[in-house]
C-alpha cells in the first residue's frame, strides 16, 4: 500500500495556545486510521487543518500528492468531511439534503441525481429517501451525514467523532457500516477521530494516541498492547504513554496506577513518540 496522507511536523496555534504540536504520521490507502484522545487533545483541530478549513501555523500535510498549504483546492477534491455535529436540514428529506450538498460540490443534473441514488443505496436509506430527516433515528441521521461526505466520491473520508450521542446499539451498527460498506466495498480510506477506546480498537487498523497536541504512540491495536504486561487494554496503553486516563465522555484524569511495560521493551512495530 502507498500513503494517501503524509503529515509533516504539523503545528497549529491559537495565540499562545498550542493545539497541535509538531505531529507527523502517514495513512495508507484503504485503511481505517484513528486519532484517539480525550476532549481537548487536538483531534478536531487536526482534522480542520488537514481538511483545509484552517491554515497550519507550521508544517504541512500532503494528500494524494497535494499540499494542504499550497494546493488546498486540489486537496478538497480528494477528501470528504463528516463533521462532529450533524450538517443536515431536518425539515428536508434525505434526498433533498443530499441534493443541496451535492450542489455545493458542483454536482448538478443527471450526474447529481445518479450520485444521490447511489449514495442512498450505499447508506441503506433508499426506501426512506422521501422522508424528512427529522423523523429519522440518530443512527439514520448519521448515515445521511456520511452520505453527504461521500457524494463527490472522495478518496479520503474524515469523520470527527462519528458515533457521538448514539446509543451502544446504533453506534455498533454504524461502525459495522463504516467497515463493511465504506472501506471493504468501496475501497475508501477513512480517518476517524474518537475518544472511545472500543471504537478505535474494534474499527481501526492503525491508532495514533494524541494528548496535549502531541502523538504519544502509534500502531495497530495489537502492536500497541503487545509492549505492556499480559492482558493490557488500550486504556492501559493510553495511561502508559500519557500518565493519564479518560472516561467514556472523553474527560481525562490521573489513573490510580500507571501500567508497566514488558521487561524486554516495546512490542514489535510499536512507536513511542512525543518525548
Amino acid at each position: 500500500m502507498s500513503a494517501i496522507l503524509e503529515v509533516q511536523q504539523l503545528v497549529k496555534k491559537y495565540g499562545d495556545k498550542v493545539a497541535v504540536n509538531g505531529i507527523s504520521f502517514d495513512i495508507q490507502a484503504g485503511e481505517i486510521f484513528s486519532l484517539l484522545g480525550p476532549n481537548g487533545a487536538g483531534k478536531t483541530t487536526t482534522i480542520s487543518v488537514l481538511s483545509t478549513l484552517y491554515v497550519p501555523t507550521a508544517g504541512d500535510a500532503v494528500i494524494g500528492g497535494h499540499s494542504v498549504v499550497k494546493e488546498p483546492m486540489a486537496v478538497r477534491n480528494l477528501i470528504g468531511v463528516v463533521p462532529q455535529d450533524l450538517a443536515l436540514y431536518e425539515d428536508l428529506t434525505a434526498c433533498e439534503n443530499l441534493a443541496f450538498w451535492g450542489q455545493m460540490y458542483n454536482l448538478s443534473g443527471k450526474a447529481l441525481n445518479a450520485r444521490i441514488d447511489q449514495v442512498l443505496e450505499q447508506i441503506g436509506l433508499k426506501d426512506r429517501a422521501k422522508q424528512r430527516v427529522k423523523t429519522f433515528s440518530g443512527g439514520m441521521k448519521r448515515r445521511v451525514n456520511i452520505g453527504v461526505g461521500l457524494l463527490h466520491q472522495p478518496r479520503l473520508l474524515f469523520m470527527d467523532e462519528p458515533t457521538r450521542s448514539l446509543d451502544p446499539g446504533a453506534a455498533r451498527s454504524l461502525r459495522d457500516f463504516i467497515k463493511e460498506h465504506i472501506v471493504a466495498e468501496r475501497g475508501k480510506t477513512v480517518f476517524i477521530s474518537t475518544h472511545q477506546l472500543d471504537e478505535a480498537e474494534q474499527l481501526c487498523d492503525t491508532i495514533a494516541i494524541l494528548d496535549d497536541g502531541r502523538i504519544r504512540a502509534q500502531g495497530s491495536p495489537d502492536e500497541l498492547k503487545s509492549g505492556l504486561e499480559a492482558n493490557s487494554t488500550l486504556c492501559d496503553v493510553f495511561s502508559f504513554y500519557t500518565g493519564k486516563s479518560f472516561d467514556e465522555d472523553g474527560v481525562s484524569h490521573v489513573p490510580f496506577a500507571i501500567p508497566r511495560r514488558k521487561k524486554r521493551g516495546y512490542g514489535l512495530g510499536m512507536k513511542r513518540k512525543g518525548y
